[in-house]
């Protein structure tokens, strides 16, 4: 398939000095292939596209699953040193959703869903450099299911964007998602969640529902707070849910 790989470089160059686009037909990992060439020095700014990933990964070390042409698999990477890192993922998954679609709503801290279904996920990693006082490499990694998977092996039932967008191909899904989230990134750097809190608000799937966290406790969300920590109302009162090595199932 032809990737639009020079119309999102003449999109996102104006905004990152340096910022090249790059395809692979097939890699492990974008976000660890991202991670060994930080490791070994190399913290340029890059968007990578793989065609397929044989060894995806998703949060709290999952397999995301993705084969060819059925889904878009991209990393990108970039220097950031914002003040506070609390909300990154919420503000990136605002940002892609807005880019795609009305209907998609973002599920704490990390996934858009459509209704009950999976249709992405996002895994933030950084990298340290050189230089202890400068930023940190950071890895934005995104998997979306643009053809709907078969649902066996997931644990919430998949969606494929082209149920939203018929002729929505995963080119056209980068075309749409590159520049924004580059943008986001760098507003993100200078102020914060706070310009986002509104904006993860608007598509919140976890709003005033019940939902159950991993270590057993129940209660209701609402919303997220200042730093972008998940607030569910449990027996015990309000608890504030920050560490994202908690899970968050609707109830």
């Amino acid at each position: 398939m032809r990737w639009p790989a020079e119309a999102v470089w003449e999109q996102v160059a104006p905004l990152l000095p340096g910022f090249t686009v790059e395809v692979l037909p097939e890699v492990d990992s974008t976000n660890t292939e991202l991670m060994r060439r930080a490791r070994a020095g190399r913290i340029e700014p890059v968007l990578l596209v793989a065609e397929r990933q044989s060894a995806g990964r998703g949060r709290l070390g999952r397999q995301w699953q993705s084969g060819d042409r059925d889904a878009l698999t991209f990393s990108l990477g970039l220097p950031l040193a914002p003040t506070d890192w609390s909300g990154l993922s919420l503000a990136v998954g605002a940002v892609i959703a807005e880019s795609l679609h009305p209907e998609i709503r973002l599920k704490w801290p990390n996934d858009l869903w459509v209704g009950g279904r999976k249709l992405a996920g996002i895994l933030i990693e950084t990298a340290a450099v050189a230089d202890p006082g400068a930023a940190r490499y950071t890895i934005v990694g995104v998997g979306i299911n643009v053809a709907t998977p078969a649902g066996d092996g997931y644990s919430t039932p998949p969606i494929g964007l082209r149920e939203l967008l018929p002729e929505a191909g995963p080119g056209e899904a980068l075309l749409r998602i590159a520049e924004p989230l580059v943008a986001t990134l760098q507003a993100f750097e200078q102020f914060g969640f706070g310009p986002f809190r509104a904006r993860f608000a608007a598509r919140d799937l976890l709003a005033d529902r019940p939902v159950r966290l991993s270590d057993g406790t129940e209660g209701t969300a609402h919303g997220v707070d200042e730093r972008g920590a998940l607030l569910v109302h449990t027996a015990a009162g309000m608890k504030a849910v920050a560490s994202a090595e908690v899970s968050v199932r609707p109830a």
